[in-house]
């Protein structure tokens, strides 16, 4: 029978419970089913996963679905039971998906090779079955195709070939790795195997409707995507907080395709790869970002103990591999409190230079429309985007940070454009005469300086406006107008001047301006 250019990948597992004798064959082994039964996703890519295998009794069985965990993950809840994972020569189904190997897959096979543009005539010749390990099999660039012909080898571009005809004397047959478990005692209860994973998570995402001016509606939502397997009555968690998976990025060696030279490659990488990538995304590491925590009321409701990882169960689902589900999976009401925030980001270095900041996310520098609300849940807010809309039409979308149940927290809207502001500064001497002031800190020269600042606030909206401002500068304050609340920023202990910042907040009328005044002392080397 001759059959055109199959490509064919399959991938097998095999469990071992009980250590047996040397002398057992593969042919002794059973053929388990097993199912997953619970998973608990995380935002950043990894799911834990609880897998159920039927062991009637003591033997040696055969999982044809091979698991690719996280190192360090794998562990299963019964003693004397050994797993391993195994390369079978197993028949592939004719409408089996193809691997993109060629010489793997047509080992040993007679062939004809027809190339592009018909610039050679065809090659015919058997493909020769290579005895190297899974490392060199990694190393090798797979760019060549190795045949055995009447007068030696034939190394063919597989650029250059157009199509591939094989003679079929026999079924396909290809390796694939298998998880054999064997089983030393079993009193005919299913096996549990747990294990991190890639291929299952969720993203979240909050609707926060403004429609009533003192009231505010808030919707949690949940979007999960499988590419792991198929699931069926999967109990299913959703777990936020900010997880701590050292070697989320490395692959167990029991994985299919693991080599010791990609799993040592993996540790040195010191995750920074896809996996770093997710979690240094705020909407999944639940950093606080631009939240000034010493602005807002701490307050909170106790929530028990132990980490904090927050699990939300959604109940048993199932999921086909390939599939999304969204929905929703809280509601909830609170008061509210609409600002307009200004943050007046600090220009100067550890050392009281001057010196040019890029505009970022945590320090915009103009000001901006917020929500200020407490957490209407019983449980925390992770992080995520936040839609705002107002009677059905849209006002914007931000990060929504971490908060605790009961905690307050900021959310921004959107640019508040009919607020004008500016802010300006000038050095004053410190000395009538004229003379710098110099003083000396740890043997380094420093020149005093008294800097005179004035923000000005105008209000272009038909409304009053309530607005905060947050000032950060690096020095000692002398003097400020408004009474307002000091704070002192962790990102200054190294400094040679305090990290400060000042908190004004102020009403503004319909087309009202406001001046504020202020002065602080500052040590910039000399």
């Amino acid at each position: 029978m001759r059959v055109f250019l199959l490509m064919i990948s399959v991938s097998a597992l095999v469990l071992t419970v009980s250590p047996l004798p040397a002398q057992d064959k593969p042919a002794q082994e059973q053929p388990a089913k097993s199912k997953i039964v619970s998973v608990g996703l995380f935002k950043n890519g990894l799911a834990i996963v609880k897998r159920e295998i039927e062991v009637p009794g003591p033997g040696t069985y055969r999982l044809d679905d091979v698991p690719e965990p996280v190192h360090g993950t794998w562990w299963i809840d019964s003693p004397g039971v050994e797993t391993s994972v195994e390369m079978r020569e197993s028949e592939v189904a004719d409408d089996a998906a193809p691997a993109g190997n060629l010489q793997e897959e047509l080992a040993g096979k007679l062939v004809t090779v027809h190339f592009r543009g018909g610039k050679l005539g065809e090659m015919r010749g058997t493909v020769l079955k290579l005895n190297e390990s899974p490392t060199d099999t990694a190393r090798r660039t797979e760019r060549m195709l190795i045949l055995k012909t009447r007068t030696g080898r034939l190394y063919v571009d597989i650029a250059e070939i157009a199509a591939v005809d094989v003679d079929w004397k026999d079924r396909a047959t290809a390796k694939k790795p298998v998880l054999i478990l064997r089983v030393a005692k079993a009193d005919g209860k299913a096996l549990h195997v747990t294990y991190l994973t890639h291929g299952l998570s969720w993203a979240s995402s909050y609707r926060v409707d403004i429609s009533d001016p003192k009231s505010l509606k808030l919707e949690l939502g949940g979007v999960i995507r499988n590419e792991l397997a198929d699931l069926k009555d999967a109990q299913m968690r959703l777990i936020s907080g900010f997880p701590s998976v050292q070697f989320g990025h490395v692959k167990s060696l029991l994985a299919p395709k693991a080599s010791w030279a990609a799993f040592f490659q993996e540790l040195r990488s010191g995750g920074r790869g896809f996996d770093q990538a997710l979690l240094l995304q705020n909407t999944t590491s639940n950093d606080r970002g631009y939240v000034n925590v010493m602005a807002l009321n701490l307050s909170a409701n106790p929530m028990g103990e132990g980490v904090d990882l927050h699990y939300q169960s959604i109940g048993k689902r199932t999921l086909a591999k390939g599939d999304a589900l969204a929905l929703t999976l809280a509601e909830g009401k609170a008061t509210y409190e609409r600002i307009v925030e200004w943050i007046i980001p600090d220009n100067r270095d550890e050392h009281g230079r001057y010196h040019a900041r890029a505009r970022s996310e945590d320090e915009p520098e103009d000001p901006w429309d917020a929500l200020r609300f407490k957490n209407p849940f019983d449980f925390p807010m992770t992080t995520g985007p936040a839609l705002v809309t107002a009677k059905g039409q849209f006002n914007g979308q931000r990060t929504c940070y971490w908060v605790n149940a009961g905690e307050e927290t900021c959310v921004r809207i959107t640019k508040a454009l009919s607020i004008r502001t500016r802010n300006v500064e000038q050095e004053v001497l410190a000395k009538g005469n004229g003379e710098a002031d110099i003083i000396y800190v740890g043997g380094n020269r420093y020149r005093r300086s008294t800097i005179a600042a004035e923000i000005a606030v105008s209000n272009h909206r038909s409304e009053n406006v309530k607005m905060l401002i947050r000032r950060r500068f690096s020095g000692e304050l002398k003097s400020a107008d408004g009474d307002p609340k000091t704070f002192l920023r962790e990102e200054g202990a190294y400094s040679v001047n305090k990290r400060n910042e000042l908190t004004w907040t102020i009403t503004l009328r319909p087309g009202e301006e406001q001046k504020l005044q202020y002065r602080y002392n500052v040590l910039v080397a000399h």
